[in-house]
């Protein structure tokens, strides 16, 4: 039972009586609360009789599987009256805060074996599985004075995706591959990418290119010089492309009022679908000691499908990532060459320790490319001395950018890459990389 406002506003009417009646007949107004308060009682517990049961109301529910963090979707909550009085009252549907529900409380007036839907727009600004496990009714009398009240059971949740807002940078990139691959008037050459045509060459093409035999099998006609023919490339396609986020404790941090991982996740999508277009395959893997998410075979629209499905669950978890573990986890993915991206934090040389020291392990057979997002904020530091403390924090930016640069260069002489950006800038960052390796053909 739960009483109302309404109760609490009759109470309250009784003290300009009692002080009227206190006035004229000293020492009745005991007596006359006494009255009032047993008046206000027993009108609570009849207006409790007649409210319908809330236990009677059987809750079905209407939902989504998923929706991308940001975006609004309905949840739709039916509540059938089973009762033989009529139901009026309010109901609360006890979602998650971070379900981000626009309304919490509804009012419901249902008559008896009727069906009712209460719509709640929900938008998620937390990533992952968003739940709700009951629903609260709350039935009122006639009156409105007191209510009866019951939890009921009726268990939900909505997959809240990563946003992917990096997609705006796909166009851009996808024509940038259709040069490479041909498609335009732009032919390339680089080391080791796959031979596609002959043609004849023309002023301003590389001499390394000129096939000698296709040239002597034109041979002279009459007296027309002899055509030199030139091979033509385009980039390594069906290559492998292995994605390591680190979910460790360090991306748990927040940059920008991103955590370091859902900045992972956003690079980590926006190169599988521009290494899937390219014809690349992608597996993706998060760790930390442990698998926590994992997709492979994939490709095309599925694989962004399953990449952000596996994604939205993970957490980062408070442990030291046990980067030993990593060359064995890409041996079981594939013993191909491959490009092994390591998404995670370049930290102090003591920090980054584990890191550097496998890093020789995967560069013997693959090409490593480490990215990692930088704080705005630092930089800015680095440049306000305005005051005593300001300079104080400029010289711990200062020390952290210092630190940053030696662990960057000492990944470089491992033979890695390494790619740093803002949490905005990271996933174009990346991609670019990706078209300049496949370009020089580094795949």
């Amino acid at each position: 039972m739960t009483l109302s406002g309404r109760f609490v506003a009759l109470l309250a009417l009784g003290v300009l009586p009692i002080i009227l009646i206190d006035s004229v007949t000293p020492g009745s107004a005991a007596l006359v609360l006494a009255g009032w308060v047993l008046l206000a009682v027993v009108l609570a517990g009849i207006d409790l009789a007649t409210a319908a049961s809330p236990r009677s109301v059987t809750v079905a529910r209407d939902l989504p599987a998923r929706v991308r963090l940001g975006e609004s979707v309905a949840a739709e909550l039916y509540l059938t009256n089973g009762g033989t009085r009529r139901l009026r009252g309010v109901v609360r549907d006890a979602w998650q805060p971070s379900a981000g529900a626009s309304v919490t409380r509804s009012r419901i007036d249902i008559p008896a074996g009727e069906r009712r839907r209460v719509t709640v727009v929900l938008t998620p600004f937390r990533r992952g599985e968003r739940r709700v496990e009951t629903v609260t009714v709350r039935s009122f009398g006639w009156l409105g004075l007191a209510a009866r009240q019951a939890s009921l059971v009726a268990p939900g949740r909505i997959r809240a995706l990563p946003p992917f807002t990096a997609r705006k940078h796909l166009p851009s990139r996808l024509a940038r591959l259709r040069e490479l691959d041909g498609r335009t008037a732009v032919m390339l050459r680089g080391q080791g990418t796959e031979f596609d045509s002959l043609r004849e060459y023309v002023r301003g093409d590389d001499v390394r290119s000129i096939d000698w035999r296709a040239t002597a099998r034109q041979g002279v006609s009459g007296a027309a010089p002899q055509r030199l023919m030139v091979r033509t490339w385009r980039p390594e396609r069906d290559r492998r492309v292995v994605v390591v986020v680190d979910s460790a404790r360090t991306a748990a941090a927040r940059i920008e009022n991103e955590p370091r991982i859902d900045t992972a996740f956003e690079a980590s999508l926006l190169l599988g679908a521009l290494a899937s277009h390219a014809g690349d395959r992608v597996d993706f893997v998060a760790w930390d000691r442990r698998v926590r998410g994992r997709v492979q075979g994939a490709a095309g629209a599925e694989l962004l499908s399953r990449m952000v499905d596996s994604m939205a669950v993970i957490e980062p978890e408070l442990i030291e990532a046990d980067w030993a573990g990593v060359p064995a986890l890409v041996r079981g993915i594939t013993n191909r060459h491959a490009l092994v991206v390591l998404l995670t934090s370049i930290d102090a040389p003591g920090a980054s320790g584990a890191l550097l020291a496998m890093l020789p392990q995967l560069t013997r057979r693959h090409t490593v490319l480490v990215a990692s997002v930088t704080d705005p904020a630092t930089l800015a530091a680095v440049s306000d001395r305005d005051d005593l403390e300001a300079v104080y924090r400029a010289a711990a930016a200062e020390r952290a950018l210092l630190d940053v640069a030696r662990v960057s260069a000492a990944m470089r002489r491992l033979g890695g890459e390494v790619v740093t950006g803002a949490p905005a800038d990271l996933p174009p960052a990346l991609a670019d990389r990706y078209i300049a390796l496949k370009a020089a053909g580094r795949l």
